[in-house]
């Protein structure tokens, strides 16, 4: 779990699935360019998919939760975790830690949109990432369509290196053209600063 002060990332299991339900009531108009569940079926179905990811070692599956009343208000992962392959002798051979991963599957209900939540979020995870594991690289992408998106993550000091074309099904099942972002370990230090002025204006 990782604990911040307006939300906690909890590793996604089945009882949070009556949460996920409540939590992206707001409307399918809401979620358009991201795959959320819709119903009890649907998001039974999320939480098998995310928890085979993270059995298979390529996802660390979360459920965001309101530290105020301790619901359920949104979803997250580390995904497309990779290990290098680097050679015996090398100071990292055998390392147990990712060397990149990307964050993404991010949905937040309609009530936590706007507030600090999805800032927190990103704080948590991107510190986890480049200060637990030690990470090299965190991708982020969005689908090139999705300004909002697209401007939140320029907001944390993430790097834009290009679109990538027809790149991955979109959630309104049409080949994408994806935004892609990073930020790298020497890039952290700054980025982490960004994150945290963000969260001081959200409390304001």
């Amino acid at each position: 779990m990782l604990q911040g002060k307006y939300i906690r990332l909890e590793p996604i299991a089945h009882h949070h699935v009556d949460g996920l339900v409540a939590a992206a009531a707001g409307g399918r108009e809401l979620y358009q360019w991201s795959p959320v569940p819709q119903s009890k079926t649907e998001a039974e179905k999320y939480v098998e998919t995310a928890l085979s990811w993270r059995d298979a070692g390529t996802a660390v599956p979360y459920a965001i939760i309101g530290n105020g009343d301790n619901t359920v208000i949104g979803s997250t992962r580390f995904w497309n975790i990779e290990r290098w392959a680097w050679p015996p002798g090398h100071a990292f051979y055998r390392r147990d830690a990712p060397d990149a991963c990307e964050i993404g599957y991010t949905w937040l209900a309609r009530s936590a949109i706007r507030t600090a939540a999805n800032t927190e979020a990103k704080l948590l995870m991107l510190t986890h990432a480049f200060e637990t594991w030690q990470v090299f690289r965190v991708c982020l992408h969005t689908d090139a369509r999705n300004e909002r998106s697209r401007a939140a993550i320029e907001r944390i000091g993430a790097k834009l290196e290009g679109i990538l074309r027809a790149h991955r099904m979109a959630a309104d099942f049409i080949p994408r053209d994806s935004a892609r972002f990073s930020i790298i370990a020497a890039e952290w230090p700054a980025a982490k600063q960004r994150l945290i002025q963000l969260m001081n204006r959200k409390q304001n």
